[in-house]
Order: structure tokens, then C-alpha cells, then sequence
């Protein structure tokens, strides 16, 4: 059924909602404020930056009669849901119990990025561990991840929203006998023109809007962890259309107008640097960088996600991989293929690092052939210093 506070009313004759004048539509860009059968003038702003000034979570309106003041509900913001959130150490903690361990920086940044309401810009290295960040942090707050998966070409379509045309060329059918009807009483073309006009916009309304990531993020009523994956695959057209949202948390829909975020949802965005991201992106984020971890560091995130992994094993095998990260390689190492690699020795019943075991397990952790080979060259020499420093 419509929304009853809107201008107009459903009429029961005709079978269909009846919008009086003055309510919104894509031509005027007028539209009704829901309190009273008066309009207001909404700013249509797709792709530019946001508009200038403003409370971030506001209805980017001006109102047709600056004398007559429309309720309006604030976004609302995560901090209650993230009492968890008292300190850094807190915050630490809490990652670590979800399965993610991090130094004090990283907890550092997360924590005042909740309670700034600000967008987190992760960058650093492939298999740092920039994505199970906000996987974690959603465990951690205990809410929904809504991921959205950059690539070149990504639009609005796959971002934000689009319509469902199937829905709607359904429902103009099955209403074709009710819109003939109302044709009919109309004794010329120009009126019958006149007359389907007030009906164009109910076929755009929000129950024929199918929502993407970042419109979904905003719709939760509990708040959300968005995760905007590898921003940097995207093109720069897509970034510019992020700002709106990264800074205001609402987004521009012309046929419906602004729809600004009920409970305003904890951003990350991940980046591998394979193109420099604009000065406006960044201005609206914290920026964490996440580099590799000391082998002190990846000894607890080995020990954390391969229980029972004996200490020589452990000690030899860290080191190794940051004396391989050091060499020219294609691609180093990550903390997850790390990870790999201990499971793949502990099920070969490995008590600690020896040159044949090693070599025959250079892929669990390496992915292309030269890497291979370069590091088996070495591999007499990687092995005796790592079995030599942990003795």
C-alpha cells in the first residue's frame, strides 16, 4: 500500500494512487516533504563531489518555504553499537579474539575511525590482510559485511542501483486495462496525455528499486561494515562518484531524490596501489598503510591460525619467508600463503625446515615459476640460515 502521509491518497474507484500537483517528478524535480501537501526543491547531483557544506547524513534539500521547518531524522551512528570500542587495547583485543591479529597502529586507526565516523583507506601489499580487516571488524561489531568487488567498468548499475524493468513492464501490463479506463474519460489526446503524467512516477518508486552494495550499506536500519575492495581497479569516474557517499553517507537518485544512510555504515576501502587514487578520496579517509609483519608479529598469526605448531618449526619457517621476501621476486609471499605453507609441513609431519622438504613445497608459497626457480637456487643457503639463527 503507499504511504499514507504522502500528498494524495489511494483511490479505491480507479484502483490505483492518486498524486495531487506539486508532488515530485523527474521534470519539475519537485517533490513532496511527507508533512503536509506542500513540495520542496531537491538538488540532483549524481557523479559531481557532494554539495558543499551540510551535516554528513542530512537530505541534501531546499526547502520551497524557508519558513516552514520539515522534521527530518538524523543518521545515526555506529558508536553506540561499538561500545567494544573503548580503547586501543580493547580494540586489539577484540580483533584478536575474532582470528585477526594486529599491532597497535592498525588498532589505532580502526578505533578512531569508528568514533570520527570516518572511511578507512587500507593500502599496502597484496595478503597483508587489507580485506579480512573489515571482514573481522563486521564479526567484531556484529554486523552485516556488505562487500562491493571493484574492476574496471564497474557503474552505478552494479554500485548503487538500478531498476527492475522486468517488475515494471509486468505491472504496466497487468494494469493496462485499469490505464485504458482512465484514458477513456478523457475527450481529447492531449488530456489523456495530461492524465497518464500523474501516474509516470508511481513505476519509479522505491518498490521497483533494486538495491546494490553501497545503497544496500546505507539501508541497514542495525548499520553495516562496508567493504569498497581494490577501489583502485576502478576508474576515476567511479571514485568521483564515491565522494557523495564517503563523505555525506547518502546518494542521489533522480527519480526518488537524496537517500541518505539510517544507520551510517563503518567504510573500508582497499587498495593495492596499481594507480594513484585522487586527492578528494583521500581527504575524506583515515589512512592506514598495512606493510608485512615482523617476523615476532607472524610468529603469533602462525601460531593463532596453526595450533600446535611445534617452536623450531615455527621460528625457522618465519624466518625463511622474510629472508624470500627480501630477493627480487615476482610476487613475495603473503601472510596467508604463509599460512599455507605451515598446515601443508605439519601434514607432512615436518618438526622443523630441511632442504628437501623445503623444495619440494615451494609452491604452497611461491605462484610463478621464476620465483621458483630463483629461490631454489638459494636454497641451501635460505634453509642453513634459518635452522642456524634458531638454534
Amino acid at each position: 500500500m503507499p504511504d499514507k502521509g504522502r500528498c494524495g491518497g489511494w483511490d479505491g474507484e480507479k484502483g490505483i494512487f492518486k498524486k495531487v500537483p506539486g508532488s515530485f517528478s523527474r521534470r519539475s524535480e519537485r517533490r513532496d516533504t511527507g508533512d503536509g501537501c506542500g513540495s520542496e526543491a531537491v538538488r540532483i547531483h549524481r557523479t559531481k563531489g557532494p554539495a558543499g557544506g551540510g551535516h554528513p547524513g542530512r537530505i541534501a534539500r531546499t526547502q520551497a518555504n524557508p519558513g516552514r521547518r520539515t522534521a527530518q531524522r538524523e543518521g545515526e551512528v555506529m558508536t553506540d553499537r561499538g561500545r567494544a570500542f573503548s580503547a586501543v587495547e580493547t580494540v586489539r583485543e577484540g580483533f584478536r579474539q575474532t582470528g585477526y591479529i594486529c599491532n597497535t597502529e592498525i588498532a589505532t586507526i580502526v578505533y578512531l575511525a569508528l568514533h570520527l565516523e570516518k572511511p578507512v583507506l587500507v593500502e599496502g601489499p597484496a595478503g597483508v590482510g587489507k580485506t579480512e580487516l573489515a571482514k573481522k571488524a563486521a564479526a567484531f561489531l556484529n554486523v552485516p559485511l556488505i562487500r562491493l568487488q571493484c574492476y574496471e567498468g564497474l557503474d552505478e548499475s552494479k554500485a548503487l542501483y538500478e531498476w527492475k524493468y522486468g517488475k515494471q513492464l509486468l505491472y504496466t501490463q497487468l494494469l493496462r486495462d485499469k490505464l485504458d479506463q482512465i484514458v477513456r474519460r478523457e475527450d481529447d489526446l492531449g488530456e489523456s496525455i495530461r492524465t497518464l503524467h500523474r501516474y509516470e512516477d508511481i513505476f519509479f518508486s522505491p518498490q521497483f528499486l533494486e538495491a546494490r552494495p553501497l545503497l544496500r550499506a546505507l539501508q541497514q536500519e542495525e548499520g553495516a561494515v562496508l567493504l569498497i575492495d581494490e577501489v583502485d581497479k576502478a576508474d576515476e569516474e567511479f571514485e568521483a562518484f564515491l565522494l557523495e557517499i564517503l563523505s555525506d553517507f547518502q546518494v542521489s537518485i533522480p527519480e526518488i531524490g537524496t537517500v541518505r544512510s539510517r544507520t551510517k555504515p563503518f567504510v573500508f576501502l582497499t587498495s593495492n596501489s596499481t594507480r594513484e587514487l585522487s586527492e578528494a578520496l583521500k581527504r575524506r579517509c583515515l589512512h592506514l598503510f598495512i606493510p608485512f609483519p615482523d617476523p615476532d608479529l607472524e610468529r603469533q598469526i602462525v601460531r593463532h591460525h596453526v595450533p600446535g605448531i611445534p617452536e623450531r618449526l615455527e621460528k625457522q619457517l618465519v624466518l625463511f619467508i622474510h629472508e624470500v621476501r627480501r630477493m627480487e621476486l615476482k610476487k613475495a609471499p603473503s601472510i596467508s600463503e604463509t599460512i599455507d605453507w605451515a598446515r601443508a609441513l605439519i601434514l607432512l609431519h615436518a618438526e622443523g625446515l630441511d632442504r628437501d622438504l623445503t623444495r619440494k613445497t615451494l609452491n604452497t608459497f611461491l605462484k610463478f615459476e621464476e620465483d621458483i626457480r630463483a629461490v631454489d637456487e638459494k636454497i641451501f643457503l635460505l634453509v642453513d640460515k634459518a635452522i642456524r639463527e634458531t638454534a
